[in-house]
Formats: C-alpha cells, sequence, structure tokens
C-alpha cells in the first residue's frame, strides 16, 4: 500500500501563483504516471496535469496549458504542480493521483491523495 499526500494550496490573489507538492510513501517499484486533477464545488473531478513515471513527457489541460507545469523528482518520490496566472475559475481542491503504482508486494493500481484546497479570490 502507497500513500499520497499533497500540500502547498492555499488563498492567491488572481494573477499570482502558488506551488503545489504531492510526496509518496512507501517503496513503489514503478508507475505509470503521477497527475493533478482537481474539483471545483458543484463540478465533476477534472484531469488538470499529467507526468509520465520518467519524467519525460507531460500533458496538460488546455485550460491551464502555458500557465501550470508538472515536474516530477524521481529520487524523491515526489512530484509538483507550479501554478502561475491564476484566474478565479482554477478555485478548486486539488488532487494528486499515483498511477497504476505497484512493487513485488503490490499489483498495479491508482492512489490518491486527500487533496488540498486552492483559493483564488480578490
Amino acid at each position: 500500500q502507497f500513500q499520497v499526500a499533497e500540500s502547498g494550496g492555499g488563498l492567491v490573489q488572481p494573477g499570482g501563483s502558488l506551488i503545489l507538492s504531492c510526496t509518496i510513501s512507501g517503496d513503489v517499484f514503478s508507475a505509470t504516471s503521477m497527475a493533478w486533477y482537481r474539483q471545483a464545488p458543484g463540478k465533476e473531478r477534472e484531469f488538470v496535469a499529467e507526468v509520465t513515471w520518467s519524467g519525460d513527457n507531460t500533458d496538460y489541460a488546455e485550460s491551464v496549458k502555458g500557465r501550470f507545469t508538472i515536474s516530477r523528482d524521481n529520487a524523491k518520490n515526489t512530484m509538483t504542480l507550479q501554478m502561475n496566472s491564476l484566474k478565479y475559475e482554477d478555485t478548486a481542491v486539488y488532487y494528486c493521483k499515483l498511477g497504476g503504482a505497484y512493487n513485488w508486494n503490490h499489483s498495479p493500481r491508482d492512489y490518491w491523495g486527500q487533496g488540498t484546497q486552492v483559493t483564488v479570490s480578490s
């Protein structure tokens, strides 16, 4: 069993920046990818950004392209989301997903964190 924990959320003014972090606990042998999703009040959870386990490839939702940057530190088992030029509509709970993670004791499956609140407000 692996644990995923997000940190770094908070209140920021429009146009501001925040960095979210996701830390993995447990001996992950490998995984498919790590990703950020978000869920705003009254809306379904939506994809934000993804990075492959190797860190070689990334993908972004159209709504955040050019503003958000996802990256992974293999050695530290962490992932970050640099969020710039934040907008009111970026307000949501942001979730970290560890996709397809496994080791010698655990078959591949997805793991989710508890989420961290990001509020963009003046």
